[in-house]
């Protein structure tokens, strides 16, 4: 749920990407130090994912930065979309990553190579994990008010980091105290599988955003009964809605009497935008006008689908 004035959603967003890089450079200089002391496989693993998630804490900067600007004469339809193009590069760096550390996982394996030391590297994954709570505190706070796309790709990869930290606690205490040889690869494949998984999910919904998806159900319903309180409207059809960063576009054609005037049409039609407007105060609406009886495209059940009557035929 959005909240506040765009201006202060992209304060919010700004702040969470500077958490969030603050974040990252403080765990890459903690593990880089562990790694050294430790040569520890899937510490390794978690420093490489630290090092991306700076990288990628930076492009996250950028994506929020650029999707706040206005629109202007050349991106009329505003510029939300760099947040899903930025969560697309978080994804791609996740999977590279991921590449990384299970071939060198699989190396380690293979050769039989051992945890030098532990507790450094125990230490510095404890402190990675408060850390990471904090960021993710703070994310969850600003999602709730800004429901960046960005933001929420780069949530969703701390949130992989807690169990990744968790991992490699468990693989240098097996490895080192323990004695069992494979604990540090394996748990080191097990990471880069859980970074797929991660980048999966966030890639989903950037690309959804890019590749203008329908909004769900729910909300598709919610938006048509509030029209529908209108009784002056009838067959509202070619329902069209998407989500390009924090802002919701719709459009839709929706059936008035051909004989009112454009003047009593314009009012009715002025009197549906404020309401939906109070509903989805973020919306940017687009309504056409048809005279009762007109067909657009005949046998395009796409374009002639009466949204009222689907409101009409369910419980």
């Amino acid at each position: 749920m959005r909240s506040g004035s765009a201006s202060e959603r992209a304060n919010l967003g700004r702040a969470a990407a500077i958490a969030s890089i603050s974040t990252a450079l403080l765990l890459v200089a903690l593990k880089l130090w562990a790694v050294w002391q430790t040569s520890s496989v899937s510490l390794l693993g978690s420093l490489a994912d630290s090092a991306l998630d700076l990288v990628a804490s930076l492009v996250t900067l950028l994506g929020v930065i650029v999707a706040a600007r206005p629109a202007s004469s050349t991106h009329r339809f505003g510029h939300g979309k760099a947040e899903a193009l930025a969560a697309i590069f978080q994804v791609m760096l996740i999977a590279v990553s991921a590449a990384g550390i299970a071939m060198r996982s699989g190396q380690a394996l293979v050769e039989g190579e051992r945890v030098v030391a532990a507790q450094e590297g125990i230490v510095v994954s404890v402190i990675a994990i408060l850390a990471t709570f904090a960021l993710l505190a703070f994310q969850r706070y600003v999602l709730a008010r800004t429901g960046s796309l960005a933001i929420h790709a780069d949530h969703v990869h701390y949130q992989s980091d807690l169990l990744l930290n968790l991992a490699v606690i468990a693989a240098l205490v097996l490895d080192r105290y323990l004695g069992v040889a494979w604990a540090d690869p394996l748990f080191g494949l097990a990471i880069a599988a859980w970074l797929l998984w991660g980048a999966w999910r966030a890639g989903s919904e950037a690309v959804d955003h890019l590749m203008d998806r329908e909004w769900p159900e729910e909300k598709r319903r919610r938006f048509v009964e509030v029209a529908a309180r209108h009784p002056e409207l009838a067959r509202l059809h070619d329902l069209r809605t998407r989500t390009s960063g924090g802002i919701d576009f719709v459009q839709f054609h929706v059936d008035l009497p051909g004989d009112y005037t454009v003047e009593k049409a314009h009012d009715i039609i002025d009197r549906v935008e404020q309401e939906l407007g109070l509903e989805f105060p973020e919306a940017e609406l687009l309504i056409h006008i048809d005279p009762a009886g007109h067909v657009d495209e005949p046998g395009n059940t796409l374009v002639e689908q009466d949204e009222f009557a689907k409101l009409e035929s369910k419980p």
